[in-house]
């Protein structure tokens, strides 16, 4: 699937991905006010194999399917074993 990744002019570190490139019709109204205008940084064509360096691709191409959108939240990757103690 090819996809479009956009930047948030409010929200720095906030990216949301979109399966046709411009169509924001997908992502809910109050969320795009919070967003503000959305820049296009980059695309690519995403397959469940491919190496993303902050997401999931599988959780990626799910949330493209099932909502239109995906969103991704700040640059830094939160993994499970973050969570552990050292």
């Amino acid at each position: 699937m090819h996809v479009y990744v956009y930047k948030s002019s409010r929200k720095q570190g906030y990216y949301v991905y979109l399966a046709t490139k411009d169509k924001f019709d997908s992502i809910p109204d109050a969320m795009q006010k919070k967003l503000g205008d959305l820049e296009l940084t980059l695309e690519f064509t995403l397959s469940a194999d491919r190496k993303l360096a902050r997401e999931d691709p599988v959780v990626v191409l799910e949330n493209l399917q099932k909502q239109g959108f995906h969103l991704q939240i700040g640059d830094v990757l939160v993994t499970p074993d973050d969570y552990k103690l050292r």
